[in-house]
């Protein structure tokens, strides 16, 4: 049960930074959850954060 809650985390990350690299406003989150917002919301800073240091355009 530990590696599905794992993966489902990860996988709102992945999705997160994603978003953030197609530049999508982090209101846009679809997620309720507090576990798995707060992923999403990682993982679109880290895109910003990746896309602002020119990494992606």
């Amino acid at each position: 049960m530990k590696r599905q809650k794992r993966d489902k985390l990860g996988r709102a990350h992945s999705n997160g930074y994603q978003a953030g690299l197609g530049g999508k406003t982090k209101e846009q989150c679809p997620y309720q959850n507090t576990d798995a917002k707060s992923e999403w919301l990682g993982g679109w800073r880290e895109a910003i954060g990746d896309r602002n240091l020119g990494l992606f355009r």
